[in-house]
């Protein structure tokens, strides 16, 4: 019987073990290698996309701030030119709007209280401007403290006042918050003649919003307007993290 290393067959079967064993480990080894770099190529890109965004949303906060702060300082400087008694008042409460902006700027989240706390401050600043022509009233239901980002809200507070038009002689406005476990619903309302351009179509400040919510909150957030004879309706709703 001839040794089993002189039959040919067996040895190009053996060969063909070997090597088909040997490609096969060269294969794991290069889909491992690639595996790794496509890992690390999607983490990359994962952290370029975070910082673009992270960009982005400084960017609008700075847009925001300026526009806002403009805003309140034309009401203030009106008030400075009539010589009135209430642009000591003007100013003290500006400072403190200041004071909340320069303080929020640079963080990412706050607490929802803190943001409310700083809507009423401006609404105070306006009441002062309207004085008896403006009814306001905000209402809160929170059932969950939550944090939002900084002046997540102020411009849709602002564009009811700045927008809004007295109906019989005075200018409604209505806000309202209210949080769930599972979501968050913000509300304004305000008075306005039908003849008006919607406020949707103004400023700097909404426009840099719906930005943000974009950003912030994608494919988690609804912002409708509604627009009637005598009112304008701005209603948004972030579904929560649980």
């Amino acid at each position: 019987m001839p040794l089993l290393t002189r039959n040919v067959i067996f040895v190009l079967i053996l060969v063909y073990l070997v090597v088909s064993v040997v490609c096969f480990v060269q294969l794991l080894r290069y889909n491992h290698k690639a595996a790794n770099r496509n890992k690390e190529l999607e983490n990359k890109l994962l952290e370029g996309k975070l910082v673009l965004k992270q960009k982005e949303l400084y960017y609008l906060k700075q847009q925001i701030h300026p526009h806002f702060l403009f805003n309140t300082l034309n009401t203030v400087y009106g008030f400075a030119l009539k010589g009135a008694e209430e642009t000591p008042d003007l100013i003290l409460k500006l400072s403190n709007l200041l004071d909340y902006i320069l303080n929020q700027i640079e963080k990412p989240l706050v607490p929802l209280t803190e943001e409310l706390k700083h809507i009423e401050a401006y609404i105070g600043l306006e009441r002062v401007r309207f004085r008896d022509i403006l009814r306001i009233n905000f209402t809160k239901e929170i059932e969950k403290e939550i944090h939002i980002p900084p002046m997540l809200f102020i411009a849709f507070v602002e564009n009811a006042f700045k927008h809004g038009t007295p109906i019989d002689g005075f200018l409604s406005i209505d806000i309202h918050i209210k949080t769930t476990p599972q979501r968050l619903l913000f509300t304004t309302q305000n008075t306005v003649h039908i003849t008006n351009k919607s406020p949707e179509s103004h400023g700097i400040g909404l426009e840099n919003t719906r930005k943000r919510l974009e950003s912030l909150y994608p494919d988690n957030y609804t912002l409708t307007t509604t627009q009637k004879e005598h009112y304008y309706q701005v209603q948004l709703e972030i579904q929560l993290e649980s």
